[in-house]
């Protein structure tokens, strides 16, 4: 029995079906071999199909797509699993009683150019594609998952860099999608290359989860061309620490010996990481492989995500705990992303809180 991620799973080569190492390894075959229909999951829960019937619906609205690899860190015997709860489809995401709507942070109309976000003065956010190798449930750009994949021609992106070169107040360009590795590695070094070229183009910034979802994507000619654009930064989504497994952990370590600095943007999750036990490993985890902590998000308010939304006060609880109780360099800040320009508002801990049911 092989243990993955810190716990005893099954046995990869089962799970494999004889796949020969170097094809795991390969990130073409894991995207090409993801989980994308009910009866493929079906199979990997070794289930009848009718068994999750209640799963259709969601799907006709939310699409699932999970790779080989982030499927063997699951324990799919259990429905409570913390990295299952991030990827199976769930018939919750069809309740919307919180009132989360498509577009939470409005980015639609902060568009100037399609696929190019623009919401403040000093940097905008480039949206390359609309794909991921894993969908995750509580992505707050669902609304994308059944679009056409925005940014797959260079058109589209010469568009994107047009506008960042007439508009002198933009130092920081963030490529972001869906998932900016899984365009050709030509078309993202062209982009990254055209963008580098501005003048007033002072840093660029990667915003992808591959590293947790399809490490095998982290690959030497990869590191290459990001290493020719620096100041470069790198950003991930650990929001568990049984994510951070050996794989995932030699992909940091490839970007790091690149130098590119890697941070990690966690969203809080409603029996995910939404206590103070679970944060703190995952935090002291990213320690260990050198992954700064950078945002906590407090889940936002999109549709289909109602089940994952915690407290913000049970946020601030938690954040309050590890503030006394870990290093300063484990610690992210606690913010909520707001529409509108007003940007990520801090929710700070305050040492004098008080206790639950008193005044």
């Amino acid at each position: 029995m092989i243990t993955i991620g810190g716990r005893s799973g099954r046995d990869l080569r089962d799970l494999r079906d004889g796949t020969p190492i170097g094809e795991w390894n390969d990130w073409k075959w894991q995207f090409r071999h993801r989980v994308r229909s009910l009866s493929q999951l079906a199979s990997a829960l070794d289930r009848p199909v009718a068994s999750l019937a209640p799963c259709r619906p969601v799907l006709r609205t939310y699409p699932i797509a999970i790779t080989p690899y982030y499927l063997s860190l699951l324990d799919l015997s259990d429905e409570n699993d913390p990295l299952r709860r991030q990827c199976f489809p769930d018939s919750r995401e069809l309740t919307f009683s919180l009132g989360g709507v498509p577009d939470p942070l409005d980015e639609e109309r902060d568009m100037p150019v399609p696929g190019l976000i623009h919401r403040y003065p000093d940097r905008c956010l480039a949206i390359v594609t609309g794909n991921c190798a894993v969908y995750c449930r509580h992505c707050n750009r669902k609304r994308m998952w059944r679009e056409s994949k925005p940014g797959r021609t260079r058109e589209r992106l010469q568009s994107m860099v047009d506008y960042v070169a007439r508009t002198p107040a933009l130092r920081e360009v963030i490529i972001s999608g869906g998932d900016p590795l899984l365009i050709s590695e030509p078309l993202l070094d062209w982009f990254l290359g055209a963008l580098r070229a501005i003048p007033h183009v002072e840093v660029l910034r990667i915003g992808s989860r591959a590293p947790v979802t399809l490490p095998m994507r982290i690959t030497p000619e990869l590191c290459a061309i990001l290493k020719r654009h620096r100041p470069l930064w790198f950003n991930t989504q650990f929001n568990h620490r049984l994510e951070i497994t050996e794989e995932a952990t030699r992909a940091c370590e490839m970007l790091l010996a690149a130098g590119i600095p890697v941070g990690n943007q966690s969203v809080l999750l409603k029996g995910v990481n939404d206590s103070y036990d679970s944060m703190r490993e995952l935090l002291y985890g990213l320690e260990r492989i050198s992954v700064r902590p950078y945002y906590l998000f407090q889940c936002d308010p999109v549709q289909g995500t109602d089940h994952f939304r915690a407290e913000i006060r049970t946020g601030m609880e938690i954040m309050e705990r590890l503030w006394r109780n870990i290093s300063g360099l484990c610690l992210p800040r606690y913010v909520l992303d707001c529409p509108g320009g007003r940007g990520k508002i801090p929710l700070q801990p305050f040492s004098l809180l008080p206790e639950k049911g008193r005044k």
